[in-house]
């Protein structure tokens, strides 16, 4: 193990990172002299290490520069979605603290409001000529320290929250205990060709970017998923290892006999995927169609814990997600008891990372109790200590691998005059595995009918992203409420579940 400075050192024109849309190929040797240059760009603004930083790019080299830039100096940084709206990417830079920012010409319009903010000194566009330095700007003029992410999940008040975690105090240059374990379990190694088809701004790339590098493995980097082209990419560059989400499957598993056969995918030895449940049905498919070499991982930004489940066991344990790599399981009621086998119940690893969300102790106490955390998913265990999930957390919704949280879509209805109240659930979907759907609770003054429906739908995608903005509407005359307060959603959302159609509009 080591990194891009090692692999630079020991084989200078070995490929790291393939663009493969353009072929563009960036060895060791070029990826450590950009990453060094960014990384002395970014210290010579005055950043130091345990310094904010937060960028919002597309897929591409310049996103792999950043990253080891940050890791190499001992940046915090943040990497954003470049879906989100120039409120919601001006809430998280704000919140993180990034003194500096970066975005590239694709995604400046939807970065204009960082323009507004008081603590960004620095605004930099990475398309810009020289915008991240020289190339031949070496030796490093910052101290090696170990730098660290800090992914943005949902916070109680459904403004997304930071996940902190300790950066390492020392230099390092191994894996991670959990990487180790999913390097080793995947057969990873410097001769691996690793295919990136998702965004790189989610945790479950960054991992695999970062282990690759470690590695020195080759990443294939596609600037977007798509079926055909993810098939060809596999043959043209010999890729050996991948990594997926399960709507990418379903994508996949539509296109036609020919097309599934056109590319030689015999390089393909291992493919994996996570960040969302998969149905049992999607996998056997896939599993018929590429041969026992899916492997599945449940884990999560925070990293409460992790489970790995290989084709074989998941054949002999169908619908699991597997069992934990870095110590028990336990399955708790809501009192914090813990549960037969058998049982559903929250899942909690008793050997947790020490993580905590950023200005948010609320959302940290229900997450961490002693050494142990959750992500506060609903599940079970099996005779064999296989895990299998039931529900995700307190409504999130998963969409193609993307958590959307309810409570942040809410609060953009109920800004609108004519909503005296609302419920946003997610519902099962063919492709993305579930969709957002909203059940509004009109004011009484106005008329709920499709021209309605419209209003809300166009305000929705003027204040949200495109992926949160609901899928359908409907309205119901009054929501149920306990005398508390508290929305029972649950019950709206299950009349959308049973065999009955709901009463609604």
């Amino acid at each position: 193990m080591a990194h891009p400075g090692v692999h630079a050192a020991s084989r200078p024109d070995a490929p790291a990172l393939i663009i493969a849309a353009t072929g563009e190929t960036i060895t060791w040797a070029e990826l450590r002299q950009r990453s060094v240059a960014a990384a002395n760009l970014l210290h010579d603004l005055g950043l130091r290490a345990g310094d904010s930083v937060a960028f919002c790019i597309e897929n591409g080299p310049e996103f792999a520069v950043l990253l080891w830039a940050c890791h190499d100096a001992g940046y915090r940084y943040t990497p954003i979605s470049t879906r989100l709206t120039p409120d919601e990417v001006g809430y998280i830079v704000d919140d993180c603290g990034a003194s500096v920012f970066l975005h590239s010409s694709r995604t400046a319009d939807s970065c204009q409001s960082v323009a507004d903010l008081e603590g960004v000194e620095h605004i930099i566009d990475v398309d810009d000529p020289g915008a991240l330095g020289s190339h031949d700007d070496l030796p490093p003029r910052y101290p090696r320290a170990e730098g660290i992410g800090m992914l943005y999940s949902s916070g109680t008040t459904g403004k997304p929250k930071g996940v902190w975690r300790a950066a390492p105090t020392e230099p390092i240059e191994e894996l991670e205990p959990a990487d180790r374990a999913i390097a080793g379990a995947f057969g990873i190694s410097a001769d691996s060709v690793f295919l990136s088809p998702a965004p790189m701004y989610h945790s479950a790339p960054i991992t695999f970017l970062l282990m690759m590098g470690r590695i020195g493995a080759t990443t294939v980097i596609m600037d977007r998923f798509e079926p055909i082209a993810s098939l060809a990419t596999i043959e043209r560059h010999g890729v050996t290892h991948s990594q997926w989400v399960p709507t990418m499957f379903v994508r996949m598993l539509r296109l036609t006999d020919e097309e599934r056969t056109r590319h030689d995918l015999s390089s393909h030895v291992f493919a994996i995927h996570g960040a969302g449940p998969c149905s049992i049905a999607v996998k056997e498919a896939m599993l018929d169609w590429w041969g026992p070499i899916i492997h599945e991982y449940y884990a999560g930004t925070e990293g409460a814990g992790m489970c790995l489940i290989s084709p074989q066991e998941w054949l002999a344990h169908r619908g699991s997600v597997g069992r934990s790599v870095r110590g028990p399981v336990v399955i708790v009621d809501d009192e914090g008891n813990e549960l037969p086998v058998g049982d559903v119940g929250q899942i909690w690893f008793v050997n947790s990372s020490d993580f905590h969300y950023h200005g948010d102790e609320t959302k940290t106490a229900e997450a961490r109790r002693g050494a142990g955390g959750t992500f506060g998913d609903i599940g079970y265990l099996d005779d064999d200590g296989y895990l299998y999930l039931t529900d995700r957390k307190s409504f999130t919704i998963n969409a193609g691998g993307i958590n959307i949280y309810p409570q942040e879509i809410e609060d953009v209805l109920l800004a609108h005059p004519a909503v005296h109240d609302v419920a946003v659930f997610g519902l099962p979907n063919d492709e993305y595995g579930e969709e957002v759907k909203a059940v509004v609770e009109p004011d009484p003054a106005v008329v709920a009918d499709d021209a309605l429906a419209a209003e809300l739908f166009a305000h929705c995608r003027q204040h949200l992203a495109g992926f949160k903005v609901p899928r359908s509407i409907d309205f119901e005359p009054q929501l149920p409420r306990e005398p508390t307060g508290k929305l029972r959603k649950h019950l709206i959302r299950d009349r959308y579940l049973s065999d009955t159609p709901p009463a609604l509009r």
